[in-house]
């Protein structure tokens, strides 16, 4: 448990900081949307670029990957649907409660509570470039057709198309992921000074995703949509009787990230693949892992109304704390 809270204290406190500077007004209104596309055009297409380029493209290939795997595209496939049938939403929205619903957080507190209970993060490592060369992309191309294509006289199969074939030329996350695979798959070197500002301009995506988050905490019009920042276009607000849609799609969200997916894991990794116990614990703590901030930063920059990722982040992330500390009761620490 210590280690637990040693992992969490910095997710809490830099969204409590967020929420402190959004409330005091010290940034001025507009400091949500301007942190968010900076994290979003900026500082986290720097850090996948520095994560993707320098790790090796065949370390996901492997049994424990695919236990993961199945989970995170069965719940991720749950939520869309969820969003789409109980509550009615369009592919953009059930994009986000996909993602809200699977999408762990891998990197920030991924990590240390790995390194912690498994004794090292190389697992995690592999987590992060699935997410980030498989599911994002699916997630993003999903966001692209809900908001950019599907109004309007350019709304045909083909422009549809279109805009899914040059959207990596659009998108700076998918752009930098590929520039990354790029140059692992040559085995290229950057230079000191470029891989050296690269690490230091990642550096910031995480806790200025967290600020941002903290600061959408303040309850104002503006967290319930906002500009799509991504497309260049505005997106309606929701009504304030979707409310409580947004709050039982949150629930729906938290139960299927902390609860579904670390049992499908389990139950594919271990009956039906027999994994040794120390790569079965892996597999379900990290399936068990909270909801990334990346989901909220997502449907802010698509102009989406960003309550339910927000909610589904803060939330799972303080059940998590009892469904991980379950799962290394249950599995035992195997780990250092």
């Amino acid at each position: 448990m210590h280690a637990l809270l040693s992992a969490f204290a910095p997710i809490w406190m830099l969204t409590t900081i967020g929420f402190a500077v959004g409330r005091s007004g010290l940034l001025g209104e507009r400091a949500e949307a301007v942190l968010g596309r900076f994290v979003f055009h900026v500082a986290m297409p720097a850090a996948l670029f520095t994560m993707v380029s320098g790790a090796r493209l065949d370390s996901f290939a492997n049994s424990s990957m695919v236990a993961f795997a199945v989970g995170t595209a069965l719940v991720c496939g749950l939520g869309f649907l969820a969003a789409g049938r109980l509550f009615g939403w369009g592919t953009a929205d059930r994009a986000i409660g996909s993602m809200a619903s699977g999408y762990v957080n891998s990197a920030n507190l991924g990590i240390p509570v790995a390194v912690q209970v498994l004794g090292d993060a190389s697992f995690v490592a592999q987590i992060i470039l699935f997410q980030v060369l498989l599911v994002s992309p699916v997630i993003l191309t999903l966001l692209d057709t809900g908001t950019g294509a599907g109004s309007g006289p350019g709304s045909g199969k083909a422009v549809v198309f279109r805009r899914m074939l040059t959207m990596p030329v659009r998108n700076p996350i998918i752009m930098a992921s590929l520039l990354g695979v790029a140059v692992s798959a040559l085995g290229l070197r950057l230079p000191h000074a470029v891989a050296h500002s690269c690490d230091l301009l990642g550096a910031a995506a995480v806790p200025t995703a967290l600020i941002t988050l903290g600061l959408s905490l303040n309850a104002r019009p503006a967290a319930a949509g906002s500009t799509d920042l991504a497309q260049g276009t505005a997106q309606p607000v929701r009504a304030e009787g979707a409310r409580h849609t947004a709050r039982a799609e949150v629930v729906v969200a938290v139960a299927l990230k902390t609860l579904v997916q670390p049992l499908i894991a389990f139950a594919v990794g271990g009956p039906l693949l027999h994994l040794p116990e120390h790569q079965l614990l892996a597999v379900v703590l990290c399936s068990a892992l909270p909801t990334a901030q990346n989901a909220f930063i997502y449907a802010q920059q698509y102009g989406l109304d960003t309550r339910v990722a927000r909610n589904a982040v803060v939330a799972s992330t303080v059940v998590s704390m009892a469904t991980l500390s379950l799962a290394t009761w249950a599995l035992g620490t195997t780990g250092s």
